[in-house]
């Protein structure tokens, strides 16, 4: 990089001889403007080593996380180390190809994104690499990180069920495997099999009950849904609210949010549900994470590693669960007040290593069985 630096200053001089020697100026002031121009790209030049230096203490981070879910606690790490975070938002997938295309020259260092389904993903692309951390072993419990240590959760999310309160007596409501009762009929409302949620719930059946078990439940499970599955989590809530639907899967961060929405609607909505815990008396409910891992070209791979390390530490866990009401990954930080009044639940604890690889059949499955 330097060399190449040196032979771009030296062929602008050669440039800038020629102009003056060789080029007959018609107007004096044009030579002037010109000669200063080069000047100032030549001291650009010089300075980009001072640049490359300051690099040094910065760490660049892809994050499919929003802005204003994830910016307040990165500037908290600034403030505490001196290193400045480069924050760069978007959609999951489009990070991902991002990241795909730059190759070798990826400015990423960090990538933040939720969903054991998709940070599978970003390790089969080869675009992460391993990191043997105490820290993060200590703190983050084993079935909630990559098996090779190339992703590591950093708060959970619970995908269960929410019920109409007015229609819906919560014994009624057992297991994930209950949902495909014909008893339900006509009364479930679910997001479509594209969604990624969706397909990482299914890929836990498959881990706990098997291929051919999955198949018949997603079967069943179709045959009782009221509509065709559309809209996000939200909309799902609302459906419930409004009479669409007796319940509805979602994860319950979404319930969160709504119930204190500043959308009145949204409000309302959350108020005429209630949540249920699925699978108590066995396996659990069925847990996912938003995560993290280091990119497999990282030109800050110490700074990446130290603020993945500070993302579990009690400040970074406190604050994913007071603003986006999910539960930390480390046992011991209490939940926020929000979700905390959900109640305690048991949860799954099938490895999520396990999700990704079970991905693609659970896509058949669902694709196969009716689950559009």
């Amino acid at each position: 990089m330097f060399i190449s630096v040196l032979i771009i200053k030296e062929n602008i001089f050669m440039v800038i001889r020629y102009m003056v020697n060789q080029y007959k100026w018609q107007n004096l002031a044009v030579k002037i403007v010109s000669v200063l121009f080069f000047i100032l790209l030549i001291t650009h030049l010089f300075n980009s080593n001072a640049l490359m230096a300051a690099s040094k203490n910065e760490v660049n981070v892809y994050s499919a996380r929003t802005h204003d879910l994830i910016r307040p606690i990165l500037d908290q790490f600034t403030k505490q180390t001196g290193i400045r975070v480069n924050l760069i938002t978007g959609k999951d997938d489009a990070l991902l190809k991002r990241i795909e295309q730059e190759g070798e020259a990826t400015p990423a260092d960090l990538f933040i994104t939720v969903d054991a389904g998709r940070l599978f993903r970003a390790k089969e692309a080869g675009l992460l690499q391993p990191v043997h951390s105490a820290k993060l072993a200590k703190h983050i419990p084993e079935n909630l990180r990559d098996k090779d240590q190339q992703w590591f959760g950093l708060s959970q999310r619970i995908r269960t069920v929410v019920y109409a309160k007015d229609r819906v007596q919560p014994e009624e409501l057992s297991t994930y495997e209950n949902l495909a009762d014909p008893k339900w009929r006509g009364r479930i409302c679910v997001r479509s099999s594209e969604n990624i949620y969706n397909q990482s719930l299914v890929a836990a059946m498959i881990a706990v009950r098997g291929v051919q078990y999955t198949g018949n439940w997603i079967e069943g499970l179709v045959e009782n849904f009221a509509r065709k599955p559309q809209g996000n989590d939200r909309a799902q809530i609302k459906a419930v609210a409004s009479g669409a639907c007796d319940i509805a899967i979602v994860n319950t961060y979404y319930y969160g949010m709504m119930q204190h929405s500043k959308d009145l609607s949204e409000k309302r909505a959350a108020d005429a549900v209630q949540l249920v815990w699925l699978n108590q008396q066995d396996r659990g409910a069925h847990v996912n994470v938003s995560g993290a891992g280091v990119t497999r070209y990282a030109k800050n791979r110490d700074h990446a590693v130290e603020l993945l390390e500070f993302l579990v530490t009690a400040q970074a866990q406190r604050f994913y669960a007071d603003s986006n009401y999910e539960y930390p990954v480390i046992p011991a930080i209490e939940p926020s007040p929000t979700i905390a009044a959900w109640g305690r639940f048991q949860a799954d604890q099938v490895h999520l290593s396990d999700l990704g690889p079970n991905n693609k059949r659970a896509v058949q499955l669902m694709d196969q069985y009716g689950w559009r």
